[in-house]
């Protein structure tokens, strides 16, 4: 007897069917092939002790699973659930009728009860691509999956319910998540917030300009200046996330198993802060079975590097090629994955290893040419694509205990949002430019003109200050955003005087 059952695997964000084959015959041998892996094959086990849980028993005879497409390797136990139904319904235990309309996914435990899987959301888009009537996986994977609309979600807590639910012996109901209202009732929901900071009002201002035009930003100052506590609030000031982003936000965070048991879809932008020991792979992406890295887990998010001149150079090198193309690919043998990857980067470091290098009240204590190799740590095509440095002083006493209230999030988003909405309508025909920071430097000529008294500021700055080259065009795209704020069509004079000083680590003294 042939039974076939479905299941799906995930290949970087995405997922393909994966078409269980079991047949019985007569004798005694056990057969799993199709590439699997041990985690798979160590299943048999797993289903042996669950089914004996509920008083089922694996009849002796020979068993052949086949796990197509046979050329691609599966990985990870979550086909324990898939193989067992098929093992039931070759054997002649269960019903057979309902198992071609709903994929099937779950981790078995030795008890019969079911563990939450990884990469459920794109599972669940991929069987309502296919014409699945349902999938049927753990319920503690059920919200995620209920993100998909017409699809039905079947939860179940143990193997006996989804052997019961497929013989009509029990009616569970599916899942719904009303994912708009999901949505809209914790959108912009931040835990941080920019009417807690005091004082710093031009590193606020700094911020919001790079919010309103997706730049990257580094800020360089001593320690307890604030640079984290400004960086973990720029999330709540960049503009709402539209439900395409969410979706596929989500996804990425599926996939590398991020969501928590009762949330669904993610509804704020994410932030990221890893660590400064972080590997090459665990930062970009990639492993054994590829999974997304931080700068992934980033996408249309924050991705906050502190202390970045501790970080390994080979990791920030690597960050080269994922900054200008917005997506990271990793390659192997037999495939090539793209993970998205369209983060603001936000940096921060001290001005020298001791940290206070142009502190204005303290003395630094680093020895000649220390200062010098601590930011050429740093290296120079990395800071190219970095738009704003800004330097962050200390705040001082009277402004930590002033009463005035600060300005807060919500307010500021506003203006971050009319300026991104400027942008949206002049590079309404561009597909892949959605922002300033995203013009490429031949449409930077063409958007970003200034007047003749601007271009004689543009070039006293670039000679008295010795601005590299490279700061050309990240002055004048910082302009046109800071113009866009204010809502003007022309760069202004004043517009560029205020982009001009952003760039701190490009002045004679500092980093060459």
């Amino acid at each position: 007897m042939l039974i076939k059952t479905f299941g799906s695997a995930v290949q970087g964000v995405n997922a393909y069917t994966v078409t269980v084959e079991v047949s019985v015959s007569a004798g005694a041998k056990y057969f799993l092939v199709g590439l699997p892996d041990n985690a798979i094959k160590e299943g048999e086990q797993r289903i042996e002790s669950a089914l004996a849980q509920y008083g089922y028993r694996l009849k002796r005879q020979k068993t052949i699973i086949n796990m197509a497409p046979a050329d691609i390797r599966k990985e990870g136990a979550a086909y324990d659930l898939t193989i067992a139904m098929g093992m039931l319904a070759a054997g002649g235990q269960m019903a057979a009728d309902k198992l071609s309309h709903y994929m099937i996914m779950g981790e078995l435990s030795l008890d019969g009860s079911l563990r939450p899987i990884k990469g459920v959301l794109p599972i669940a888009i991929q069987a309502r691509k296919e014409g699945f009537k349902g999938i049927i996986l753990p319920a503690r994977n059920a919200n995620e999956a209920a993100i998909v609309n017409n699809l039905e979600v079947i939860g179940v807590e143990n193997i006996k319910e989804a052997i019961d639910f497929l013989n009509d012996e029990l009616d569970i109901q599916p899942v719904k998540v009303d994912t708009r209202d999901v949505f809209q009732s914790t959108a912009n929901q931040y835990a941080a917030d920019f009417s807690d900071v005091q004082g710093q009002e031009n590193i606020k201002r700094a911020l919001e300009i790079a919010a309103a035009g997706g730049h990257n930003v580094i800020m360089i100052g001593p320690p307890g200046a604030g640079k984290t506590m400004l960086a973990k609030r720029l999330p709540s000031i960049l503009p709402p996330l539209s439900m395409h982003e969410a979706l596929e936000t989500t996804k990425i965070h599926s996939v590398a198993g991020k969501l928590g048991e009762v949330s669904s879809l993610l509804s704020t932008r994410p932030y990221r802060a890893p660590h400064h020991t972080i590997s090459d792979v665990a930062l970009v992406g990639g492993g054994g079975i590829p999974q997304p890295g931080e700068i992934s887990l980033a996408h249309n998010g924050v991705l906050f590097l502190d202390e970045l001149p501790e970080f390994k150079r080979t990791a920030l090198e690597v960050m080269r090629q994922p900054l200008e193309e917005r997506r990271v690919t990793i390659s192997r043998a037999k495939t090539t994955l793209d993970f998205p990857a369209n983060f603001m980067l936000i940096a921060s470091m001290n001005p020298c290893p001791c940290g206070f290098y142009n502190h204005p009240e303290k003395e630094c204590v680093c020895a000649p040419g220390l200062v010098q190799r601590y930011l050429n740590k740093v290296s120079g095509p990395l800071l190219d694509r970095i738009d704003l440095h800004v330097e962050v002083t200390p705040v001082t006493f009277d402004e930590m205990t002033a009463t005035r209230k600060s300005e807060d999030s919500g307010t500021i988003r506003e203006r971050v949002v009319r300026a991104r909405e400027i942008q949206r309508e002049r590079f309404n025909n561009f597909d892949n430019i959605h922002s300033n920071a995203m013009m490429p430097s031949q449409m930077v000529k063409e958007i970003c003109q200034i007047s003749d008294a601007g271009r004689t500021l543009l070039k006293t700055a670039m000679e008295r200050l010795g601005l590299s080259a490279r700061a050309y065009d990240r002055i004048l795209k910082v302009s046109r955003t800071i113009a866009d704020l204010a809502d003007n069509e022309e760069i202004k004079i004043e517009h560029l005087a205020e982009a001009i000083q952003y760039r701190s680590l490009d002045r004679d003294g500092w980093a060459g």
